[in-house]
Parts: C-alpha cells; sequence; structure tokens
C-alpha cells in the first residue's frame, strides 16, 4: 500500500513539474514578447507626462511673487480683453493663498474709475499679471504745489525788502 501511495505521489509529482515548467516557458515566451513593446510605452509615458497642464493661479497665488503683494500693478482675467486691476489693497488670510482685494479698474489702459472697489472673483484659478501695464507711479510726478510757489515768492519779497 506504501508502495502505490509513493507510485501515485511521484506520478503526481511529474505531472506538476510537467505543467509548471509548460507554464514557466508561456511566461518567459509572453514577457520576451512584451519586453519589446514595453519598451515603446515609455516614450509615451514622457508624453503623457509632459502634456499635464499647468494648474492656473487665483490672484493671490499671482501677486505673491510680485513686489509688495502687487500693490499697484495691474492683474486681470486670463479671459479678460482690455480690462484689468491696479491693485491697491490686499486684505490676506493665514494661509496666503486666500483673502480680500482692492483695485482700480482699468478699460483700454485708462481709469475707469476714480475710486478703488472691491475685486469680485479673487479665488478663481484664471488669474495673470499684465507686466505691458505699468505701474502708476504717483510718487515720481512732481507737479509744483501751491504752498511751496507762495513761499518761495513770499521768501523773495523779503530778501528784496
Amino acid at each position: 500500500m506504501a508502495t502505490r501511495l509513493a507510485n501515485r505521489a511521484s506520478s503526481s509529482n511529474q505531472t506538476l513539474n510537467f505543467l509548471r515548467y509548460s507554464f514557466k516557458l508561456l511566461r518567459n515566451f509572453s514577457t520576451s514578447s512584451n519586453s519589446t513593446s514595453a519598451q515603446t510605452p515609455p516614450s509615451t509615458n514622457t508624453l503623457s507626462k509632459k502634456s499635464k497642464r499647468r494648474k492656473k493661479k487665483n490672484l493671490f497665488e499671482v501677486a505673491q511673487f510680485l513686489p509688495n503683494w502687487g500693490l499697484g500693478y495691474h492683474l486681470a482675467k486670463a479671459h479678460w480683453t482690455s480690462v484689468s486691476y491696479e491693485i491697491t489693497k490686499i486684505n490676506l488670510y493665514k494661509d496666503g493663498r486666500h483673502g480680500k482685494a482692492w483695485g482700480i479698474t482699468y478699460k483700454d489702459g485708462l481709469p475707469a474709475a476714480e475710486a478703488p472697489k472691491k475685486i469680485s472673483g479673487v479665488h478663481k484659478r484664471c488669474w495673470k499679471y499684465l507686466p505691458g501695464l505699468k505701474k502708476s507711479n504717483q510718487n515720481l510726478v512732481h507737479s509744483p504745489s501751491p504752498t511751496t510757489t507762495t513761499e518761495t515768492a513770499a521768501h523773495g519779497e523779503v530778501q528784496a525788502a
């Protein structure tokens, strides 16, 4: 009886070994054919990595790279044509990516309003910096004030007398 069990075990081992060997051959053939085709997909993978879109930025993510958080600079939504805001005030929340902003509306490069107003849609991801429009330099414009001209004129009269 023991010999019969030993014979059965050996015959079943032979069958298992044969099946393992045949599956091993199939696996080798399938991987060798896939290895040639596997060399081409990495190029398609690199194309898919390159085609990833760049995440658009909200107003605060654009303004953080400008000097003084973009105060005095012109920002606009990407789909706006000839309309922009000159940033006059920014109120940031603690995270630095959210908050409130105020600015003067510009249309075709000219101010459309005198007073700044609260900018709506500052958290939408479509803002861009407009480098073509210059920062308003109100401090650089020196117009003679009436007090200085009268003081100098009065000073001249005192010297003449």
